[in-house]
């Protein structure tokens, strides 16, 4: 990340850091981090790419990361399973919506939205019931891996109910907008 040379003191101050832990950090002098931050000197330009450095470590690791964020209790639906099934989950477990899947393969996603949507094509709401749930699917929402950032998931969140987060083809959590929330509101 660009930094310029007056932001050096803020960011240190943020991350909980003096002069001299910043400078251990990032291998100059504590003098030499005091001028700067003080407007008496420039750095050469090694001295400053170290002090850089230091900084962008220190801010990957006070971010948050999917990981950290996401629900690893994933309730999904096999692509066989009827409608009332998907219904009877969801009062089940108290959810809104959730991933279809065949084995490891993620099919698309079905939410409360998606089978009232589908009630209005439908003579009888009674035939809805058992039909299969692909008849209600939409596609896939996002994935995303482990380490995705949190202005990704929050960028992403915007559009869309729910991420997947997964790694090598396999899910490993999800979230929505109300595990993003829960873990704000923890920070």
């Amino acid at each position: 990340m660009p930094y310029e040379l007056n932001e050096i003191k803020e960011i240190r101050k943020k991350a909980g850091l003096t002069q001299g832990q910043l400078a251990k950090k990032a291998g100059v002098s504590q003098s030499l981090i005091a001028k700067i931050e003080s407007g008496m000197l420039d750095p050469t330009y090694n001295n400053a790419k170290k002090i850089f450095t230091a900084l962008d470590e220190l801010t990957e690791k006070k971010e948050v990361k999917a990981e950290e964020i996401m629900n690893k209790k994933i309730i999904s639906l096999n692509h066989t399973e009827s409608i009332k099934e998907a219904i009877k989950k969801m009062k089940k477990y108290d959810i809104s919506q959730m991933p279809v899947v065949d084995g490891d393969k993620i099919l698309g996603l079905v939410s409360e939205s998606t089978i009232i949507n589908k009630m209005g094509s439908v003579d009888d709401p009674q035939k809805l019931l058992d039909l299969k749930i692909t008849e209600v699917l939409v596609e896939s929402p996002p994935i995303i891996t482990p380490n995705a950032k949190m202005d990704v998931i929050s960028s992403l969140l915007k559009f869309y109910p729910v991420l997947l987060v997964a790694e090598s083809g396999k899910i490993k959590g999800l979230i929505t907008k109300a595990d993003m929330l829960r873990k704000i509101y923890r920070s």
